[in-house]
């Protein structure tokens, strides 16, 4: 048994809030109360100081398998949610093969169960991605898929899209959608304005955004699907949200911000050049200020990471023809204390909701809360703890933050009841 002891214990989906033991056995949370009797046989960990949370949970994450494993790999990225405090992810599909198929979707979940993580693979929405023929989402549900996404590929033909959120309504899963138009965009990842014209290049305008955000939610209020919103950039892209929320069909819609861009701007891009280039791009500080006012009054409902490894080779490259994205799963929490529990803009608890019951509820899944008689998938962190991002156990390190003095350290990870990452 497992015995933590004087953490303050926090569980969004309850509103507990309280200095208190949790009592572990095997795999399940069995007492939540103040001064649990301690006993021989039980290993004990000293919360004091600490916040003890659920396990993270991050609905959008890349760990590149099958394909592209020389940047992540399932083990590789596992081990870097478990540091970050995540016990459970849902990988995207965007592999080769793309996770269109059943036998890809099996591979990933079987390669994921060898892990300490508890990982869940969303399916395309397209075959092959193409934006042309819908997978089969019933088949693919079956198999384990916990949603759909053709994500870093923008589905542009509007009745494919309404189809596919038909699709999906039927099925009752999320379909999450990145809203970019190419069409609109001469160069990804640098937003058009102060940062493009400091590469000289004509970069990613918010239009981009905001015109697929306006198209899709649309869509979902006729279809009724559960749309997630990936990613949110611009100001724009928040109060059509916010918009469509506040209205009897919006019942169903979400959205998500990264930690990167409640915490930085296009000057990040300037400072850092492609390990700040990211799809959507960072953008001016009024849209920061604006996904801020977002996970504020609930708009947005979901911090997810995008985290995005590339190998080093592929981010010393030219702006224009360096991969977007970055990391993240090591550093979001420390980003979430920082830009949004030390500012005031959110209580600890409402933070924690959006990386926790949220997501784990708007997925379906069994996880993201502290309650008895559930799975004991647990983060404790010291939210006062300083450390440096000095290196990182991904396989990739592009990150804008490598070097960096962060505040908020986590210092276990458990997962069904097991200590899986210890500080």
């Amino acid at each position: 048994m497992l015995l933590i002891q004087n953490g303050r214990v926090i569980d969004p989906e309850s509103n507990f809030d309280e200095i208190c033991d949790i009592l572990v056995k095997e795999d399940r949370i069995v007492k939540i109360q103040k001064d649990i009797e301690k006993t021989k046989e039980m290993q004990v960990i000293d919360a004091t100081g600490c916040v003890v949370a659920p396990g993270l949970v991050d609905v959008h994450v890349h760990f590149r398998d099958p394909g592209f494993t020389y940047k992540e790999d399932i083990e590789t990225g596992a081990k870097a949610a478990l540091k970050g405090g995540f016990t459970s992810v849902v990988l995207m599909a965007n592999t080769k093969p793309a996770v269109d198929n059943v036998e890809t979707l099996e591979y990933v979940l079987e390669k994921g169960k060898q892990t300490d993580l508890h990982i869940y693979s969303c399916a395309t929405v397209t075959k092959a991605m193409a934006g042309k023929e819908l997978v089969d989402m019933p088949k693919l549900l079956a198999a384990g898929a916990a949603g759909f996404t053709d994500d870093g590929i923008p589905i542009m033909d509007e009745a494919m899209m309404e189809q596919a959120m038909c699709a999906a309504a039927k099925c009752e899963v999320p379909i999450s959608l990145h809203e970019e138009d190419p069409s609109l965009i001469a160069n990804n990842g640098v937003n058009r304005g102060k940062a493009s014209a400091h590469f000289q290049i004509g970069g990613s305008p918010r239009e981009a955004e905001s015109t697929l955000i306006a198209r899709d939610l649309e869509i979902a209020k006729r279809t009724g699907a559960i749309l997630n919103i990936q990613h949110i950039s611009t100001k724009e892209g928040v109060e059509l949200v916010r918009q469509a929320k506040n209205t009897p069909e919006g019942k169903n819609i979400h959205a998500e911000a990264t930690p990167h861009h409640f915490s930085f701007t296009e000057e990040k891009t300037i400072e850092k050049g492609t390990l700040a280039k990211m799809n959507p791009p960072l953008r001016e500080e009024a849209d920061r200020q604006a996904i801020l006012q977002g996970l504020q009054d609930g708009t947005i409902d979901i911090i997810a990471t995008d985290h995005a490894p590339h190998s080093k080779e592929e981010k010393e490259k030219p702006i224009t023809e360096a991969p977007s994205g970055i990391i993240g799963l090591e550093t979001a929490l420390s980003l979430g204390i920082m830009n949004l529990v030390d500012t005031k803009m959110l209580s600890m608890s409402k933070f924690l909701a959006c990386m926790t019951c949220n997501p784990a509820n708007m997925y379906h899944l069994s996880c993201g809360t502290l309650q008895t008689e559930k799975t004991a998938d647990i983060v404790i962190f010291h939210p006062e703890q300083s450390w440096t991002a000095d290196s990182f156990v991904s396989k990739s390190e592009n990150s804008p933050l490598l070097g960096a003095s962060l505040k908020g350290k986590v210092l276990y990870t458990i997962c069904s009841g097991k200590i899986v990452y210890q500080a």
